[in-house]
């Protein structure tokens, strides 16, 4: 039983990154096994459960487990990746809020499942989907609520993410002041939190709520 899981689990992740070569297998088989901690799904599954195609999650594993021999990814090795993308500025505390939002099972790690699960709603979800995603990302203390407090820790976050070169005459209370902006636009009933429900119709009838909190364009 132990020698079909583990030629099962060998042959699911060489169906995803398409490198699977009989003549090299019983070379690689146990340095593989011995480097990685986690084994994607199958193939039949991430594509039933996404909305990726077989070529496109092929090449997205490729690229994940270059990064992340081990399967899986913990926030400081997500940090240091996200980093490279931002280097005029200080990505550690978005990459953070990230991580806590792409980590659904809150065990202190991203598997490939996770990851495209995530990407999947933000690139091909409904719009519905993704202003979920983005509410859970913007919901800190995921008590449905977002806060004044959570949205100007995000905003704070991507403002020294994309740093002063990109911002160079930006007031320090520059963050704050959107943060008051939205919360007149979306806290309808003015009880000092925004639900999931003022989230999503404000997000909806202004188109600039979300470019300007950058909902999307941040992630990738």
């Amino acid at each position: 039983m132990k020698a079909k899981n583990r030629d099962q689990s060998l042959s699911d992740s060489r169906e995803l990154d398409g490198s699977y070569d009989q003549l090299t297998d019983s070379v690689e088989d146990d340095f593989e096994l011995s480097t990685v901690c986690h084994r994607p799904e199958s193939m039949d599954k991430l594509q039933e459960q996404t909305k990726f195609t077989k070529k496109e999650l092929q090449v997205l594993y490729r690229g994940f487990k270059n990064e992340c021999p081990s399967g899986v990814v913990n926030e400081e090795n997500f940090k240091n990746i996200y980093s490279q993308f931002f280097p005029q500025g200080d990505s550690s505390m978005y990459a953070h809020f990230l991580f806590e939002a792409f980590d659904t099972n809150k065990n202190g790690s991203v598997s490939f499942e996770d990851f495209v699960f995530g990407l999947s709603i933000i690139l091909r979800g409904t719009i519905n989907d993704r202003l979920n995603w983005a509410f859970n990302l913007y919901d800190l203390n995921k008590d449905g609520c977002i806060t004044k407090e959570e949205m100007l820790d995000i905003m704070k976050s991507i403002y020294d993410m994309m740093g002063k070169y990109t911002y160079p005459t930006m007031q320090d209370d520059a963050p704050r002041d959107h943060v008051e902006s939205f919360f007149q636009k979306m806290d309808r009933n003015k009880d000092g939190v925004v639900t999931i429900e003022e989230f999503i119709e404000s997000c909806k009838k202004d188109e600039n709520i979300m470019q300007s909190m950058q909902l999307f364009d941040n992630v990738i």
